[in-house]
């Protein structure tokens, strides 16, 4: 087996194919040790700093990629550490760092940790290069996200407002960037019930990303996955169910079995597959996604809550209460935790928990 350090050399050399030349500096960590080792076996000379950082966030964001979001946090510290020492706190490739590891830490749920990460990225980079520059629509971007996955919707839209209109402006209605924030901003619409708003943005988005990223990119296969949810959301099971298997089948094969984004996939094939009865299919899928969640992300992170509460669910609905309430009970007590009792997830649970335990009573007293 492939032990850690090795591991990070491989996917170094892979992303040192596009960084620059070479650097001249001390490591602070594992990450940037394993960087600088690399970089003087490739280049003509000593590096210099700022291309070790440069490599450091290439490597960051190349982790972001393969799901790896521990790992990430761990060389999006390191190259903030050298990038602040060696280039000053508001330098551009500093706040790229910062905006890594706040990003490292919103995607393993560490909210709290993750907001004056991104709000100080934010704040600086409209200050140093404006508030329209590309890098500072990306904080613009990410502070909503951060907010939405929150249920901060309130304070999520006129982030997620700004961005979309500054991509436009910047760089074009069909930019990659600019399609990020039309997801964005259809995904807080659904959430916010505004159902009629959502599809026109979602077919956008497709359509443009089809058309300049080709069929099976992964942020094509994003776009193809809202709007399979759209669909099935809308009880519109026959639109929805070739685009979940699409996004599944093409995300299993390009990202692989157990990258969070194939495992939102199947969960909502399952969630497809649960909604039209066909509850052995469902059953299946939603099984195989909470066991990968929880090998990868962590028995309580957001989506391995989710996978518990999906499969609470499916019991429920087939009458199978005693198996159903200690999921909706572990779903419940995570979510309070780890989200806050007003989180749109944890009311959700507490809603589902009181269905659940009412029908254990029922079950309970039912005569033999």
């Amino acid at each position: 087996m492939m032990n850690a350090r090795s591991g990070i050399a491989c996917l170094v050399v892979v992303l040192l194919a596009v960084a620059g030349p070479t650097w001249a500096l001390e490591p602070v960590g594992p990450a940037s040790e394993v960087v600088l080792q690399l970089l003087r076996e490739q280049g003509d000379g000593e590096p210099t700093a700022e291309d070790l950082i440069d490599a450091l966030n290439r490597f960051t964001v190349g982790l972001y990629q393969v799901g790896q979001y521990a790992q990430m946090g761990t060389a999006a510290r390191e190259a903030l550490n050298l990038s602040e020492r060696d280039l000053g706190q508001e330098h551009p490739k500093t706040l790229a760092a910062l905006n890594n590891l706040a990003t490292s830490l919103e995607k393993q749920s560490r909210y709290s940790k993750a907001e004056p990460l991104y709000v100080r990225a934010l704040e600086a980079r409209e200050r140093t290069l404006g508030r329209d520059h590309p890098d500072t629509l990306v904080s613009v971007n990410n502070l909503a996200t951060l907010y939405y996955a929150q249920g901060r919707y309130s304070e999520a839209e006129p982030f997620l407002v700004r961005a979309l209109e500054g991509h436009e402006r910047t760089l074009g209605k069909d930019h990659p960037s600019t399609l990020i924030s039309v997801d964005n901003l259809a995904g807080l619409y659904y959430k916010q019930g505004r159902s009629s708003e959502v599809e026109p943005l979602l077919l956008h988005a497709l359509e443009a990303r089809e058309r300049a990223l080709g069929q099976d990119h992964p942020d094509t296969l994003a776009s193809v996955n809202n709007l399979a949810g759209l669909y099935r959301a809308q009880g519109r099971y026959g639109k929805a169910e070739p685009l979940s298997i699409r996004a599944l089948m093409a995300r299993e094969q390009i990202l692989g079995q157990d990258h969070p984004d194939t495992l939102i996939s199947l969960n909502n094939l399952a969630l497809l597959y649960d909604k039209q009865g066909r509850y052995g299919e469902a059953e299946a899928l939603y099984v195989r996604a909470l066991e990968a969640r929880e090998r990868t992300l962590g028995r309580d992170h957001p989506d391995t809550l989710a996978s518990v509460n999906n499969l609470a669910d499916l019991y429920r609905a087939q009458g199978r209460y005693i198996e159903a309430e200690p999921l909706h009970l572990r779903a419940l007590e995570a979510r309070e935790r780890m989200l806050g009792e007003e989180h749109p997830d944890t009311l959700q649970s507490v809603n589902e928990n009181r269905k659940g335990i009412n029908n254990t009573k029922d079950f309970k007293e039912m005569p033999e």
